[in-house]
């Protein structure tokens, strides 16, 4: 009777302590965590939210970037983060892919964390250096082909969007070609500008300014309908691949036991800035847009990664694509 009632006493105690942070929360700044190196796509996305919450929170959210291993350093350090609501994590599609691809994983994908809400669905371009030969998806492909032993792939990692879609494609085509890894598609794009790499899948979020501004070559989209910012690019599916679709949907999580109170205020600020009209603009600049307010709630992106779990694990099975 007595243990049960320094059991009550306790919850309510964490319950009051849990409410009193809530209501002066937030009073300093937010930091949050993205899994890759700076100038990359999602740290693009990162930026722009952090700008737009941060009016809304009245408090500064800075970005840090943690890149390496296809995002699970960074997973890992926002995972065993103090669950405040003062550290928070922006991740892609490999949120969904990394229980699948790596044998040991340091935490767990949905148990480590409150999901706080989707952002976006970002398209994926197949692009070149400037001066691969090919001048349309048919002769790429034929070119890729032809010269498999010496192609090389970039991608940002293990368990990347960029190395996913690369993965995809290779198992698309029926042909293995030579990747490079990076510790993120930021360094990755700076080695295929310079024609240190042949070609790359990378988010439109970080590849639309250099196809308009002719510092690469675009061979297609990896959705079904074509990009409004890029509507000259056809998909891969209109260019001569059927089938082939890959998005990278964004979502952003706070470290498991953070207070609800804390998740629903920043989920909030998250349904605010994607409704801030500078933040829908350069979204549609760079080739996407925000989810609805329906999908930008943590009900929402703890169902729709449970889903993409499911859904990528037997592909990535079949491929053979682990890590230890």
């Amino acid at each position: 009777m007595k243990a049960a009632l320094l059991r009550s006493v306790a919850c309510l105690a964490l319950a009051a302590s849990a409410m009193a942070q809530a209501q002066n929360y937030p009073d300093r700044t937010i930091t949050m965590i993205v899994p890759f190196a700076a100038g990359g796509p999602t740290d693009t996305v990162a930026r722009l939210l952090a700008q737009s919450m941060g009016k809304t929170l009245k408090q500064q959210i800075i970005v840090e970037n943690v890149g390496g291993a296809g995002g699970t350093i960074g997973a890992a350090r926002a995972a065993k983060a103090r669950p405040d609501g003062y550290t928070i994590f922006l991740h892609h599609i490999g949120q969904s892919t990394a229980p699948s691809l790596y044998r040991k994983l340091s935490y767990d994908p949905v148990a480590a964390f409150e999901p706080i809400g989707l952002v976006t669905d970002v398209p994926m371009t197949l692009v070149a250096r400037k001066d691969f030969p090919a001048r349309d998806f048919k002769e790429f492909l034929a070119y890729v082909k032809a010269n498999k032993d010496k192609v090389t792939y970039a991608n940002a990692g293990l368990g990347s969007a960029s190395h996913l879609c690369g993965m995809l494609f290779m198992t698309a085509i029926g042909t293995d070609l030579t990747t490079v890894p990076y510790k993120g598609t930021g360094p990755a794009m700076n080695d295929l500008l310079g024609g240190q790499v042949d070609f790359m899948c990378d988010q439109t979020t970080n590849t639309t300014s250099q196809i308009k501004g002719g510092k690469i070559k675009a061979y297609g989209v990896t959705t079904r309908k074509r990009v409004p910012s890029l509507p000259n690019l056809p998909t891969l599916n209109e260019a001569g691949l059927p089938g082939f679709e890959v998005a990278v949907w964004h979502g952003m999580y706070a470290p498991k036991s953070t207070p609800k109170p804390v998740v629903d205020q920043l989920a909030g600020a998250l349904r605010a800035a994607l409704k801030d009209p500078a933040v829908v603009k350069r979204f549609a600049d760079l080739g996407t847009e925000p989810v609805p307010a329906t999908r930008a709630t943590p009900e929402a992106l703890r169902a729709h990664l449970q889903a993409e779990i499911a859904r990528w694990k037997p592909i990535i099975t079949k491929a053979g694509a682990y890590a230890d």
